[in-house]
């Protein structure tokens, strides 16, 4: 047997098995469209045919073209794939019959024999002469001398061999002419061969005529030699002389529809419909080339973003095209909000001239082109509704269009990994590509510990659950990571960046090294504005952090209601007054907020007790006018304010109860640890006063519990050996601590009895 049983493959095991609503009428039309849709000369593999068969060709009646290939993956399970020697000899017998059928027609003796063209006729001319002349050399470099020979020829000694070739070929295909009307057996007409011909491009157009030309010339030129000479050549054509190509290719195509609706009308047996008619044969450069030579207007940018980035890339040529778009973020992000305000309304003026325009250029067109233009905007407008820039992402509105629209899949672990880790390596190393460094932050999180992992996947599953929770839009802006704070020298470095890559002719790298000395070379003035942008950009990544990982209910429940005319509410404490000063003043912006807080603490245990005295009274005082000005404000709110304020003030509380719930064992805990401290206060202040210690029962008669006092007795006995081993390193007299001095001690102190401390 000569053939191979094929596996079945996925698309045959996902066939259907029932005959569900095929007809044994409907799978003989089936087979009768497949065979109507093969190639002529069809002598491949089975396998090879189907898998190039047009299938939307085959489709019939209702049944699509999907339909149709698994109907007939399903027939052929049922059909043997393999020839038989019966089979085989029929097929050889057909072949002695004929031996010459098909690509060995070529071999019949009576076959005309192709004349030499002129570069052969010279070469077969001069072979022998220049092997004798130079045996040494091989028939590759003989080859090669002739070309060349034949080359460097006169046109007057060319002319000669063009002229044999010429007239030979003309014999030839006289001959060719009367072997075909000898032979009409062995000469296959192609199947469909009053098929009308397909039209052809602008390109194919042009190329067919300038061949024509450039055979002229050099009519012994071969394919290869044509292709390489025109092939560059279209592309370098001027838009006039393209246009010339363009509409004659339009008219080809006007003519081969008619032509081909008539053949489909006494042809109705074929399967074609009326987007193979139709289809264009211009490329989407030809067809916005011809659009803008009939007056067809630019579409403007969609956003006010677009527009800005437009307008700078203008100048921006040196630029590598790879960097020009995040130069243009930057520069867009260092705008002031008038500027950027100036730019939505120069857009909004665009799209309102850009509609008055298109309307006269559709006034102008026939309706089947009106049709076309309306079909290609209607198109860009659905591809371009979701397209978002950094000047138009405002989170949307409850209840708006973005409710409908199908919600994000939250970010997973690894990308939020990689959204932290991507600004530091593009700095660390700016050589590497973009998909070079995504490799490399994928590597970087296969290397991270679990430990590690788990914070970014704890953040992951904390996406996912408001993503769930929040439905549309809402949810959408939620699942989005806020972009990471920048440090002062990279807003500036942001600003100056295009200025010093002009400088260094786009080295990148020699450029931030420039940025970095001039960096670490500015005075502490001239940094200030940057640290202060700094900080506003922390604060801004704060916030929008703080929101996204706030649940939902507690958003809603704890969110600050605004009231007009409010006082603003000052610190509690002597601290919160020293913290808000050191923040307000900038002093502290260039640290992230947590060392912020940290050196905020440590200055605050550095200062003196009388300083921390003053900021407390500070406190105190602006708490004082808070309470009077707050109940001058409360009265003068009219009865529905003061009703809403008083409810939203006690419903501001329960929500605090409730998340802080009071835990009777911590309360307890709380207390008792206080009454500590207040003890060994009280105990720390006597002897430093130089007054007696209470003694343990008036001491133990503040302590709330039994418990409670038994700790401080404890407490007591070990304070009073540590005094003792204290007083007798430095060699004075032992006496009991917590006891009144007796009359005698004290004259002996003042005597010059050296004591603990100071002389009393």
């Amino acid at each position: 047997m000569n053939g191979e049983a094929d596996c079945p493959t996925d698309l045959e095991m996902a066939a259907p098995k029932g005959q569900d609503r095929w007809s044994q009428e409907d799978m003989l039309t089936l087979l009768e469209c497949m065979k109507n849709n093969l190639p002529s000369n069809d002598s491949s593999k089975f396998k090879t045919t189907e898998s190039h068969m047009d299938w939307e060709k085959v489709a019939f009646k209702d049944f699509s073209g999907d339909m149709c290939k698994l109907k007939w993956v399903e027939i052929s399970n049922e059909v043997r794939k393999f020839r038989t020697l019966t089979e085989l000899i029929l097929d050889a017998q057909e072949h002695v019959k004929n031996p010459y059928k098909g690509k060995k027609l070529k071999k019949h003796p009576d076959f005309p024999k192709k004349p030499l063209t002129p570069y052969f006729r010279f070469f077969m001319e001069k072979r022998a002469k220049y092997a004798k002349l130079h045996p040494e050399m091989s028939n590759l470099d003989l080859t090669k001398i002739l070309s060349k020979k034949y080359k460097e020829l006169p046109e007057k000694k060319k002319m000669k061999y063009i002229q044999d070739f010429q007239r030979e070929k003309q014999e030839f295909e006289r001959n060719l002419a009367r072997f075909r009307e000898d032979h009409p057996d062995l000469i296959q007409n192609a199947k469909k061969s009053d098929i009308p011909e397909k039209p052809k491009t602008p390109q194919q157009l042009w190329y067919t005529h300038e061949k024509k030309v450039y055979l002229k010339v050099r009519p012994d030129a071969t394919t290869k030699e044509v292709k390489d000479s025109l092939g560059k050549q279209w592309s370098q054509l001027s838009d006039k002389k393209r246009l010339k190509w363009i509409h004659k290719a339009l008219e080809q195509r006007k003519k081969y529809e008619e032509i081909m609706r008539d053949y489909i009308q006494k042809h109705p047996e074929l399967n074609i419909s009326e987007e193979g008619i139709t289809k264009s044969t211009l490329t989407k450069a030809e067809r916005q080339l011809k659009d803008k030579f009939d007056g067809r207007p630019t579409k403007p940018p969609p956003n006010s973003y677009s527009l800005y980035c437009a307008e700078l890339m203008a100048n921006m040529k040196d630029v590598p095209s790879t960097e020009r778009m995040v130069l243009c973020s930057q520069q867009w992000k260092l705008l002031s909000q008038k500027e950027k305000d100036a730019y939505h309304k120069k857009c909004d003026q665009k799209k309102k001239d850009y509609e008055v325009d298109m309307l006269r250029f559709l006034e102008s067109l026939p309706e089947e082109e009106q049709q076309r233009v309306l079909g290609e905007e209607k198109m860009l407008n659905i591809n371009k509704k979701q397209a978002t820039s950094p000047a138009s992402k405002k989170p949307t509105q409850e209840g708006g269009k973005g409710g409908s629209e199908k919600p994000k899949r939250p970010v997973s672990a690894m990308f939020i990994f990689s959204e932290e880790k991507r600004r530091q390596l593009q700095e660390e190393r700016p050589e590497l590509s973009e998909s070079e460094l995504t490799r490399l932050l994928a590597r970087m999180w296969n290397d991270l510990s679990e430990k590690k992992k788990a914070k970014y996947k704890a953040r992951e599953a904390a996406l996912k659950a408001q993503s769930e929770r929040k439905p549309g839009a809402e949810r959408e802006e939620r699942g989005k990571l806020p972009e990471s704070p920048k440090r002062a020298e990279e807003i500036w470095q942001q600003s100056v960046i295009g200025d010093y890559l002009a400088r260094f002719k786009n080295d990148r790298v020699k450029a931030l090294k420039a940025m970095e000395m001039t960096w670490n070379n500015m005075e502490k003035k001239e940094k200030l504005m940057w640290i202060k942008k700094a900080a506003e950009d922390q604060k801004r990544y704060e916030r929008e952090l703080s929101e996204m990982r706030a649940p939902p209910a507690a958003t809603n429940s704890s969110k600050k209601m605004k009231f007009q005319g409010e006082p603003k509410k000052p610190p509690m404490n002597g601290y919160q007054k020293f913290s808000q000063e050191l923040l307000s003043n900038g002093e502290l912006n260039h640290l992230p907020l947590k060392e912020r807080m940290v050196e905020i603490g440590s200055r605050w245990q550095r200062i003196s007790q009388s300083q921390k005295e003053h900021y407390k009274k500070l406190a105190e005082e602006q708490q004082k006018q808070y309470k009077v000005h707050l109940d001058l404000w409360v009265k003068s709110l009219s009865p529905q304010d003061r009703a809403a304020y008083k409810e939203y003030i006690s419903n501001k509380r329960k929500s605090m109860t409730k998340l802080r719930g009071p835990n009777p064992k911590s309360s307890r805990t709380t207390l008792q640890s206080k009454s500590v401290r207040s003890l060994s206060q009280i105990a720390d202040r006597c002897l430093y006063n130089r007054v007696p210690v209470p003694g343990p029962r008036p001491l133990m008669s503040l302590c709330p519990s039994r418990s409670l006092r038994r700790t401080m007795k404890r407490m007591r006995m070990m304070r009073m050996r540590m005094k003792k081993r204290k007083m007798m390193r430095m060699g004075t007299p032992l006496r009991m601590v917590g006891t009144p001095l007796s009359p005698a001690v004290k004259t002996r102190a003042r005597t010059g009895m050296r004591w603990a401390g100071r002389a009393w």
